[in-house]
């Protein structure tokens, strides 16, 4: 077991450090090909350089040739990277909130088709972070992948069709009413991709954390004088943040939430009905 978390591990580092690279590259190249370089003075890194989490300590953060620091995105990306890999491993090795029925073979594929997941909702959290941006050459092809992958896993179509024309047309609407001011068009198509990803019920309740998260960092920001009102928000990172939450214990979530709060017994049986296991 131990060896097999190390494992994921390593494979969650290497793969947050692709993502860096497909980060950086997205907003100044064409390609991600080539070897990396100093973001300052162009130079190619060298092998030991670019060794995630570790080279960035050993070079005390700074350039080995220019001396000028190395972007904290670059350790961070890779270590929360590698978390979240262990932590869906886990929670597959556990059977914790799993749809009832999985055998071995469907769990490695749930497993598989959410680490894929989390790779775009990574990349889009960080892009939108980073530049306020959220980019349809990341977002789309979520979209499309999403719709095929759980199509083909059984999750119900009626689910992720109406998660996505409800969240999305909830973004869409204040895009329009407000011209672009409220809201971008990246957020209408975050919509759309949560509502596939997610279906229906976890992608309301998606869609609720991500304001309520946005609020409570808004308000922490705002007392620490971080940001002023009129700042821009990132709110792709939010839903992309809440996204990978209810992939990873969005049923326990749920059932928590239902166990607390008293709700009508008329919206229970939809909010606590489990996911559709796959069938193949």
């Amino acid at each position: 077991m131990m060896w097999s978390i190390i494992f994921v591990f390593l494979i969650g580092l290497s793969v947050g450090s692709f993502l860096n690279v497909v980060v950086f590259r997205a907003r100044s190249e064409d390609t991600i090909g080539g070897r990396s370089k100093c973001q300052h003075c162009g130079v190619e890194l060298r092998a030991q350089d670019m060794i995630p989490v570790v080279s960035y300590f050993v070079l005390g953060g700074r350039c080995r040739n220019c001396n000028k620091p190395i972007s904290i995105q670059y350790p961070l990306v890779e270590f929360c990277t590698a978390i979240l890999f262990c932590l869906f491993f886990l929670r597959y090795y556990y059977g914790f909130s799993l749809p009832i029925g999985l055998d071995v073979t469907q769990s490695i594929v749930y497993l598989l088709r959410d680490l894929l997941f989390t790779v775009f909702l990574i990349v889009l959290f960080v892009y939108d972070l980073r530049y306020y941006l959220i980019l349809d050459r990341f977002s789309i092809p979520a979209m499309v992948i999403a719709l095929v992958v759980n199509y083909f896993l059984g999750l119900p179509i009626l689910s992720m069709l109406s998660g996505a024309v409800i969240i999305g047309g909830f973004f869409l609407f204040q895009f329009l009413i407000s011209k672009g001011r409220w809201i971008g068009g990246g957020d209408v198509r975050m919509g759309l991709l949560m509502g596939i990803i997610l279906g229906l019920r976890e992608g309301l309740v998606a869609l609720v954390l991500a304001y309520a998260v946005g609020a409570l960092v808004g308000i922490f920001l705002l007392l620490g004088q971080k940001v002023e009102m009129q700042s821009k928000v990132p709110f792709g990172s939010f839903l992309a943040l809440t996204t990978i939450i209810m992939l990873l214990a969005g049923v326990a979530l749920i059932d928590w939430y239902i166990s607390m709060v008293g709700i009508p017994p008329e919206i229970i049986d939809f909010l606590s009905q489990p996911p559709v296991p796959m069938k193949f």
